[in-house]
């Protein structure tokens, strides 16, 4: 387990990040004293997927066919209680 003081820690924060990124645990000091620790998630699954590029293809997405209502004003009206 690496350690890192505050003061380090500071100054070059990107890098014990890395570290930890790549799977070492630190351990972080403060007047040689261990304050915290810091490790990797335990799983590789990434918490917020990556946003999509590009347009929506929404012409794959199956049509609705009203099976209630003539139209979506009657639908509207009849939810609304007009």
């Amino acid at each position: 387990m690496k350690t890192v003081s505050v003061r380090e820690l500071r100054q070059n924060p990107a890098q014990m990040l890395r570290d930890v990124e790549s799977g070492e645990r630190c351990t972080i000091t403060s007047y040689n004293r261990p304050i915290a620790r810091v490790e990797p998630v335990a799983s590789s699954t990434r918490l917020i997927p990556p946003k999509r590029t590009g347009r929506p293809n929404v012409a794959s997405l199956p049509r609705h066919e009203l099976r209630t209502a003539a139209s979506i004003d009657e639908l509207l009206d009849d939810l609304r209680g007009e």
